[in-house]
């Protein structure tokens, strides 16, 4: 479970990747050179990305554990690899 200080956190972030987003979308209707809207959406993508592995650390040190504490380890563990895997594509 997220707590409330990784909560506010993590909206902070987010909030920056919907204004990175926003910013990208209006470099669109400015005909901006395509390069720099490329670099802003990998930009976006990273800030996208680390607010992902923040809940990801999240889960494993609160979910997991308890689930590992409950003997529901092996299934909370597959549950989150499965995840990952998406995660990657």
């Amino acid at each position: 479970m997220i707590v409330n200080k990784e909560k506010t956190e993590l909206r902070h972030r987010l909030k920056k990747v919907a204004g990175q987003i926003n910013g990208i979308d209006k470099m669109l209707d400015e005909g901006r050179y395509c390069v720099d809207i490329l670099q802003q959406i990998v930009a976006a993508r990273a800030a996208l990305n680390k607010v992902a592995l923040m809940i990801i650390e999240s889960h494993a040190k609160s979910c997991i554990v308890a689930a590992v504490k409950e003997d529901r380890g092996d299934q909370s563990i597959d549950e989150l690899m499965n995840v990952l895997k998406q995660f990657n594509k």
